[in-house]
């Protein structure tokens, strides 16, 4: 009787299972991972909020207080949660509109549009939205990483050159860029140059490993001991001791028309980033994973960060990687990483003050130049044409529009594009493989035997209304080429489903064949089809004692003449 509810409880919070499952000997492993993982955070989470336009310990906060929500409600062991570059640019984007100029405002409006995520994905946990995240395909993530890869390493050049930058997308940035590079700063771009050189030679030679706290820390000596501060060399400056003050998230300064649209691609770009990172770790480590709830592990993440005064999180692959190669086991290694990060904000910030801004850009550019996958595009055009147009709508949009309209139209255009594709399935015309009572498709494989007087053909789709007209089209069009034909055969065992407009089709196929005095018999269909055929009275236009058959049993009796009922 107990163990129903029990199951109940363990699905809608986690640590009741792992933590009654947790054994002493995996406590090492959690500890150094979640050291280990609060190294990697530190230097990472300060140079995203500065992609965000925040403060730096926001970004810190968001480390702390999101590994803390996640490892309440999430589902993995090893997913980590924090700031995203993705994310941090796109708040950079949109917030410095809405606040028009205010830093009070602009990060009270960074922390509402954390809440806006956690209630868009509490509501989608309720209804069981994760199927629709899924419409975006890889292809379009593709295009997208491009995109926004090549746009975050744009805002971050300004920084490691020591100019202003400027603009509002990859061009205009680009632009003004160029227009700037005689005000090149030598000895900025050279520390930016350096520390970039190490943190991709550490990311070479010790994959996994924490290199950005050592280049930090290295950086922090140099610009102090050789007085780069006063040289001009922008650092990132004192940096207030602390734990983030709890509190509700200023509501109000935003219209629901202005908040949902950032709060939605935060959404869409945290969950599917976030459950593909958790969904190999739940590979790797054997044990299931739950996207469902990988909503609320998300909403409980970034409500934590909203009370906290941070701005939207997700789980990523670059920090979950560092955590599972530290060891973690559990979701303990996150709550060590809090707890670490917590001591840091209590006692060391003093010791960021010297960090120059180059340097938090170089971590920026070594950590999302890799978005930029060369190698997957060229493969698309090699092997599928429209998942390379679809990747390069994604890529265009974030480079044109910017992230969050980027993301938003990425989106809307992976569901055209399934749209598309579905509209044009394979019909495939049949033949006789020889000797065989086999049918192939006639356009892929040379050697089938023609059937002579019978066109047979196989929709290799669903019938719907979105592609009814496409097969019915390819049906007529073949028929007006083959003189003599007396039968058409309809083999639908390759369609799953079919509905009222796909049983319109085959009644206007019926009206066009009758007119031209050529029969039409149906076969191979399921039960779906066959239920629906008979509601839509296909079985005063065929046998419908055929419809269960194969068609070589049908076409061994069609010789004699049509397989039709006479209309």
């Amino acid at each position: 009787m107990n163990a129903p509810s029990e199951s109940k409880w363990t699905r809608f919070f986690p640590p009741a299972g792992w933590l009654a499952a947790y054994r002493r000997e995996w406590l090492p492993s959690d500890a150094v991972a979640g050291v280990t993982l609060a190294a990697y955070a530190i230097p990472v989470s300060l140079a995203y909020a500065a992609l965000a336009g925040l403060q730096p310990q926001i970004g810190v906060y968001g480390y702390m207080l999101g590994g803390i929500g996640y490892a309440l409600l999430g589902t993995s062991r090893q997913l980590a949660v924090g700031p995203t570059s993705a994310i941090s640019l796109m708040i950079a984007a949109t917030v410095g509109t809405l606040a028009g100029g205010d830093a009070v405002k602009y990060a009270q409006i960074a922390s509402l549009a954390a809440f806006g995520v956690a209630m868009l994905c509490f509501i989608a946990w309720l209804f069981k939205l994760s199927v629709l995240v899924r419409l975006v395909s890889d292809s379009i993530l593709v295009g997208f990483k491009a995109g926004a890869g090549l746009t975050i390493i744009m805002s971050q050049l300004p920084s490691l050159f020591g100019v202003a930058g400027g603009g509002h997308n990859f061009f205009d940035r680009a632009f003004k860029l160029v227009g700037q590079l005689g005000h090149l700063d030598l000895l900025v771009l050279a520390i930016g140059a350096v520390a970039l050189l190490l943190l991709l030679l550490g990311e070479r030679l010790w994959p996994g490993k924490p290199v950005g706290i050592t280049v930090v820390a290295l950086a922090i000596v140099v610009a102090t001991l050789s007085g780069l501060p006063g040289l001009g060399v922008p650092v990132t400056g004192k940096i207030p001791e602390g734990l983030p003050a709890l509190g509700m998230p200023t509501f109000g300064l935003l219209e629901f028309d202005e908040l949902f649209p950032l709060a939605a691609g935060c959404v869409l770009l945290a969950y599917i980033e976030g459950v593909s990172a958790a969904r190999s770790f739940a590979v790797k480590h054997g044990y299931p994973l739950d996207v469902r709830q990988e909503f609320l592990g998300l909403g409980a993440a970034n409500l934590a960060a909203a009370f906290g005064h941070g701005y939207p999180v997700a789980g990523g692959l670059s920090q979950s990687a560092v955590n599972d190669s530290a060891g973690a086991r559990t979701p303990l290694a996150l709550l060590i990483c809090s707890v670490t990060l917590g001591l840091c904000l209590l006692f060391f910030t003093g010791l960021l003050t010297n960090l120059p801004k180059a340097v938090l850009a170089a971590i920026v550019f070594a950590a999302v130049y890799k978005l930029v996958d060369i190698r997957a595009l060229v493969r698309m055009w090699q092997v599928s044409r429209i998942d390379f147009y679809a990747a390069s709508i994604a890529l265009i949009a974030v480079l044109f529009l910017g992230i969050l309209q980027g993301v938003l139209l990425a989106s809307i255009a992976s569901i055209f594009l399934l749209l598309a594709r579905a509209s044009r399935p394979n019909v495939a015309f049949l033949g006789r493989l020889p000797g065989s009572g086999r049918y192939s498709d006639s356009a892929r494989h040379a050697d089938v035997e023609p059937l002579a007087g019978i066109i047979a053909f196989r929709p290799e789709a669903s019938l719907l209304y979105i592609n009814a007209e496409t097969i019915l089209d390819a049906v007529l069009t073949a028929l007006r080429s083959s003189p003599g034909i007396h039968l058409v055969a309809c083999d639908l065992s390759a369609s799953p489903t079919i509905d009222l407009a796909g049983a319109r089709m085959l009644h206007d196929l019926y009206d066009e064949l009758a007119a031209r005095r050529v029969g039409l018999c149906i076969v191979g269909a399921h039960a779906q089809l066959r239920d629906l055929l008979r509601a839509e009275g296909l079985s005063e236009k065929t046998d419908s004692s055929q419809w269960l058959r194969s068609l070589d049993s049908v076409l061994g009796e069609s010789t004699g003449g049509p397989a039709q009922r006479t209309a």
